[in-house]
């Protein structure tokens, strides 16, 4: 019978076995071991292994960590919360174990080739089982499985567990099925299309170099990083200059930084991974005062999607949040979840009864483009 094993670090893990389980992923053993050693304060890194027999037969990264419960609420809700806070500073602060990771774009559970679609199922049950137990002995009372895709055994896997379901962020992405820029032009709206062109004629003086060093710039990058940051309702990790330097180390070719310079300063860096398929964005940081007025988000954009057209790339993922404009430009999203589950059933039963009155929708109504 599969048997579960938690462990504290990646590095006792052996690298092949876990690539295995997450073949065509991205973010694999390299990027997860950067997380891992970028020093991001407030998170206690775990892995949770499905083994039998000496085999890994599945895997998921998973965290612990000081979780503020107004972190999803509506700003009606934030605003109670606050009110409670002032009575009692640790009021709505729990101990959260979660499957998945902070710095994933999904749950990333894997499991090993070879595995019938019939068994993982199973092998899912097992993962989570494991996971809970492993929380319990830590002390941690909310359990949580962090963007789990809508669709699929997830939901189904959850609501035997005893998990809720809330809203996610989905992550947009953009099919490159088109020729040419101009063929991608033409599928945006009339509005859209003269919008684009006007931003991006008015840009003056830009400089885009991609570097495969970053060295005497990670103070810059990261004043742009915490700018950006600031300017989110989302604010859960807190990266590091030791992050973005590390996924550069150990993804090699796999990832790259693309910097925006204007007047020789630097305004905008975008941090990017890729392979053969697909090119994911995983960090947009601007200055706040001049970045918008040189219009770099939308340069950026059309940066990232000539770079796919020039590589072959078959689909641009810009991740979540701003999904307005993402949706303007053409992309689609794919939907996820959050699931909660309180270690205490009356607890349990109160966030089932709030969570509907609470949390926010993280996608705006679509209006005409």
């Amino acid at each position: 019978m599969p048997e579960v094993r938690v462990v504290r670090s990646l590095h006792e893990i052996d690298r092949t076995g876990w690539d295995a389980c997450f073949a065509g992923r991205l973010e694999g053993y390299d990027y997860l071991a950067a997380v891992e050693d970028a020093g991001l304060a407030g998170f206690d890194w775990r892995y949770v292994l499905v083994e039998e027999g000496g085999q890994l037969l599945a895997a998921a990264p998973a965290f612990l960590t000081d979780y503020r419960l107004d972190t999803t609420l509506t700003a009606f809700g934030r605003g109670l919360v606050a009110a409670t806070r002032r009575l009692a500073q640790r009021a709505f602060m729990v101990r959260l174990a979660a499957l998945g990771s902070p710095c994933t774009e999904d749950v990333n559970v894997g499991f090993a080739s070879g595995i019938p679609a019939a068994d993982q199922p199973r092998l899912l049950q097992r993962l989570i089982a494991g996971f809970e137990a492993a929380a319990a002995d830590e002390g941690c009372w909310l359990l949580a499985l962090k963007d789990v895709p809508a669709a699929g055994q997830w939901p189904q896997a959850a609501r035997l567990a005893g998990y809720q379901a809330s809203s996610g962020m989905p992550s947009a992405e953009l099919d490159i099925d088109f020729a040419d820029m101009s063929a991608y032009f033409d599928r945006l709206s009339a509005a859209t299309r003269k919008d684009m062109r006007r931003k991006l004629k008015a840009v003056r003086g830009l400089r885009i170099e991609q570097p495969r060093d970053i060295a005497g710039l990670e103070d810059r990058m990261l004043e742009l990083y915490r700018q950006t940051r600031l300017r989110s309702d989302l604010q859960f990790e807190d990266l590091t200059a030791d992050y973005f330097r590390g996924v550069l180390a150990r993804m090699g070719p796999r990832a790259f930084c693309t910097l925006y310079f204007v007047e020789d300063e630097l305004l905008a860096f975008n941090l990017l991974l890729q392979d053969e398929e697909v090119l994911l964005d995983k960090f947009f940081c601007m200055e706040t005062a001049r970045g918008p007025a040189h219009n770099l988000y939308f340069v950026s954009w059309f940066t990232n999607v000539q770079h796919c057209l020039d590589h072959g790339l078959k689909r641009y993922q810009s991740g979540q949040a701003g999904y307005e404009t993402k949706l303007r430009l053409g992309s689609r999203l794919a939907p996820t979840q959050m699931h909660f589950r309180h270690r205490r059933p009356l607890v349990n039963r109160a966030l089932r009864w709030a969570a509907p009155l609470l949390a926010e929708d993280p996608v705006p109504q679509r209006g005409a483009a």
